[in-house]
Protein backbone atom coordinates (compact mmCIF):
# COMPACT_ATOMS: atom_id res chain seq x y z
CA UNK A 1 0.00 0.00 0.00
CA UNK A 2 3.02 2.05 0.62
CA UNK A 3 4.05 1.89 -2.82
CA UNK A 4 0.88 2.97 -4.35
CA UNK A 5 0.44 5.58 -1.86
CA UNK A 6 4.13 6.86 -2.69
CA UNK A 7 4.06 6.75 -6.11
CA UNK A 8 0.54 8.96 -6.31
CA UNK A 9 2.13 11.80 -4.30
CA UNK A 10 5.28 11.72 -7.07
CA UNK A 11 2.65 11.79 -9.56
CA UNK A 12 0.82 14.21 -7.78
CA UNK A 13 3.64 16.40 -7.48
CA UNK A 14 4.40 16.58 -10.97
CA UNK A 15 0.94 17.60 -12.35
CA UNK A 16 1.29 20.26 -9.21
CA UNK A 17 4.49 21.13 -11.01
CA UNK A 18 3.27 20.98 -14.73
CA UNK A 19 -0.25 23.60 -13.62
CA UNK A 20 2.35 25.87 -11.48
CA UNK A 21 4.33 25.88 -14.57
CA UNK A 22 1.30 26.50 -17.50
CA UNK A 23 0.80 29.59 -14.87
CA UNK A 24 4.48 30.91 -15.20
CA UNK A 25 4.10 30.64 -18.75
CA UNK A 26 0.57 32.55 -19.29
CA UNK A 27 2.01 35.68 -17.74
CA UNK A 28 4.58 35.53 -21.20
CA UNK A 29 4.14 36.09 -24.91
CA UNK A 30 5.49 32.29 -25.64
CA UNK A 31 4.59 30.78 -29.10
CA UNK A 32 1.43 28.60 -29.26
CA UNK A 33 4.38 25.96 -31.25
CA UNK A 34 6.30 25.86 -28.17
CA UNK A 35 7.09 22.11 -27.52
CA UNK A 36 7.37 22.99 -24.02
CA UNK A 37 4.12 24.77 -23.87
CA UNK A 38 2.22 22.30 -25.85
CA UNK A 39 3.42 19.69 -23.50
CA UNK A 40 2.20 21.49 -20.48
CA UNK A 41 -0.96 22.30 -21.84
CA UNK A 42 -1.71 18.51 -22.84
CA UNK A 43 -0.35 17.59 -19.26
CA UNK A 44 -2.86 19.71 -17.49
CA UNK A 45 -5.75 20.10 -19.68
CA UNK A 46 -7.56 17.10 -18.40
CA UNK A 47 -7.49 18.56 -14.90
CA UNK A 48 -8.31 22.25 -15.21
CA UNK A 49 -11.01 21.97 -18.10
CA UNK A 50 -13.67 19.77 -15.52
CA UNK A 51 -12.85 22.90 -13.18
CA UNK A 52 -13.12 25.44 -15.69
CA UNK A 53 -17.17 23.95 -16.55
CA UNK A 54 -17.93 24.74 -12.88
CA UNK A 55 -16.72 27.83 -11.99
CA UNK A 56 -18.05 31.24 -12.56
CA UNK A 57 -16.53 33.27 -15.22
CA UNK A 58 -14.35 36.00 -14.13
CA UNK A 59 -13.69 37.91 -17.17
CA UNK A 60 -10.29 37.71 -18.27
CA UNK A 61 -9.06 35.76 -15.34
CA UNK A 62 -8.47 32.13 -15.13
CA UNK A 63 -8.68 30.90 -11.67
CA UNK A 64 -8.64 26.77 -12.04
CA UNK A 65 -5.03 26.31 -11.66
CA UNK A 66 -4.94 27.82 -8.28
CA UNK A 67 -8.34 25.73 -7.74
CA UNK A 68 -6.79 22.43 -8.92
CA UNK A 69 -3.23 22.77 -7.03
CA UNK A 70 -5.65 23.57 -4.14
CA UNK A 71 -7.33 19.81 -4.61
CA UNK A 72 -3.98 18.48 -5.00
CA UNK A 73 -2.30 19.72 -1.97
CA UNK A 74 -5.69 18.46 -0.49
CA UNK A 75 -4.93 15.00 -2.28
CA UNK A 76 -1.59 14.93 -0.75
CA UNK A 77 -2.33 15.77 2.39
CA UNK A 78 -5.44 12.92 2.48
CA UNK A 79 -3.03 10.49 1.36
CA UNK A 80 0.05 11.41 4.07
CA UNK A 81 -2.13 10.76 6.50
CA UNK A 82 -3.26 7.07 5.25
Amino acid sequence: MSLIVTLLNSVLTALLLAIFARAILSWFPVSPGNPFKAMVDQITEPVLMPIRRFMPRTGSLDLSPMIAILIIILIQSVLQGL
